[in-house]
């Protein structure tokens, strides 16, 4: 690892060094997931869940031509207050090279945890297979960074707005393996249920970290998504949010809102049209992850390398 790029903060590197578990988390739910100022105090909130379950938050993000792993509260405000970029695997060398800020989607922070050795990622959703992209060939780099890195990201399975079908079956394809925890249906974000199935379930973090454990050492190469269903209380009513959707789906394709700008658009739709329902939802989602996420760390450290 080149040093003058990268940037571990003490904290971080000190869990790192010893073996502690350490849980990373994304900063485009910073930048482009969430109203502002929310997506700074939500940030926030994630880290006390990884702290409070035993574990070591590394909140990762660009500034000043470095990537940091393990921002502080006054650079989380900085890349809030700032243009930041959206970063996915095609961008990140360039915004790193202009010094400018960069937010970390799914892509870019599991590139980052493989760099430094974080195994396990917690977020809201996974990008995958658009609607659509038959036509438009959209698909996020996230698949590829699945199918290249392996870390286990923590998520309410992939983003509802996305062709969901398409995308297990991409991740079928690279060889991702989908484990979910306490549930045998591959969540949908905002709704528990997609009527899809994941690889296998299991239903107590200890069994999940073992099948996880084994899948790294045996070097298979890919990463993991470990689908942790929505809490049920937080749950969206599945008319409202179908209906919701299919409305913002339409604009986006009436005002042509394609690539790395649309998942942002349908979310901000969805909180309009819900009258905030889907913000209260992911927010609880994300809060389940991070937790979640501290646990299989955890998990994975008293198991070793």
């Amino acid at each position: 690892m080149k040093g003058d790029l990268f940037a571990i903060s003490s904290f971080v590197r000190a869990a790192l060094a010893k073996h502690r578990p350490v849980v990373a988390l994304e900063t485009t739910l910073v930048t482009h997931g969430l109203p502002q100022p929310q997506g700074v105090e939500v940030a926030s909130e994630l880290e006390s869940e990884v702290v409070a379950a035993g574990a070591t938050p590394a909140t990762i993000g660009v500034l000043d031509g470095r990537v940091r792993i393990g921002l502080t509260l006054d650079e989380l405000h900085r890349l809030d207050t700032s243009e930041a970029v959206k970063l996915n695997l095609s961008n990140f060398a360039a915004q790193v090279s202009s010094g400018k800020p960069g937010s970390t989607t799914v892509a870019a922070t599991m590139f980052v945890c493989a760099r430094t050795g974080i195994e396990v990622f917690a977020t809201g959703g996974i990008g995958g297979v658009h609607r659509g992209a038959s036509e438009s060939g959209d698909v996020s780099a996230d698949l590829t960074a699945l199918a290249r890195f392996p870390v286990a990201v923590v998520c309410a399975g992939a983003k509802a707005v996305l062709d969901l079908a398409r995308t297990v079956e991409a991740l079928e394809s690279f060889g991702v393996p989908v484990y979910g925890l306490g549930t045998a249906d591959f969540p949908a974000f905002y709704l528990r249920e997609s009527g899809l199935s994941v690889d296998q379930r299991f239903d107590t973090v200890d069994d999940l970290a073992e099948a996880v454990r084994n899948h790294f050492q045996l070097g298979l190469g890919t990463g993991i998504v470990v689908a942790n269903p929505i809490p049920e209380e937080h749950e969206l009513p599945r008319s409202e949010y179908e209906h919701a959707l299919e409305r913002a789906v339409t604009e986006a394709a009436e005002t042509k809102v394609r690539g790395r700008h649309l998942t942002p658009f349908l979310l901000d739709r969805l909180a309009d049209l819900t009258g905030g329902s889907t913000v209260t939802a992911n927010v609880a989602l994300l809060r389940n992850n991070a937790r979640v996420a501290a646990e299989l760390a955890i998990a994975l450290a008293q198991r070793g390398g």
